[in-house]
């Protein structure tokens, strides 16, 4: 766990926020001036805190209007099984979160395509590629919060 004070909470939550927001804009909203921020940054940066940055994109407005939750249970556990089912999700652009989970269930895929045909698709193409024993969608009738930032 890397170490940060106050300030550099503040600058994250300021990044996490608006991250194209100007370096000047980040060093008013935290109370400091341009370089200590910078520096605190690229040392934030370089221990691993802040990763890539990215756009937020509006999903449905690009199409992208059905989400869905795959619940996965598989009776394989073997490094080879496991090796390709990660193969297969890296592979496909649709699936934008994949945990393994503790408990009943051993996997959970957030999916997200264009319609219930483009998961059929999706889901088509998995268990072509790779062995499971249970496959359950739940698709999301409204998404109520979505954020990726974290309680600093």
């Amino acid at each position: 766990m890397a170490r940060i004070d106050a300030m550099d909470r503040k600058i994250l939550a300021a990044l996490q926020e608006d991250a194209s927001r100007s370096l000047d804009e980040i060093a008013k909203v935290v109370g400091s001036s341009k370089t200590p921020v910078w520096n605190r940054i690229r040392k934030l940066r370089e221990a691993g805190v802040v990763g890539a940055q990215t756009v937020k994109l509006d999903a449905e407005k690009l199409g992208f209007e059905a989400c869905f939750f795959v619940l996965i249970r598989t009776s394989e556990h073997d490094a080879a099984w496991q090796a390709a089912f990660l193969e297969a999700l890296l592979k496909r652009a649709e699936v934008q979160e994949a945990h393994r989970l503790a408990g009943d269930i051993d996997y959970i895929l957030k999916v997200r395509v264009q319609n219930a045909r483009a998961y059929d698709t999706f889901y088509q193409a998995l268990i072509s590629e790779v062995k499971v024993h249970n496959v359950t969608a739940l698709l999301s009738m409204e998404e109520i919060k979505s954020t990726t930032a974290l309680p600093l």
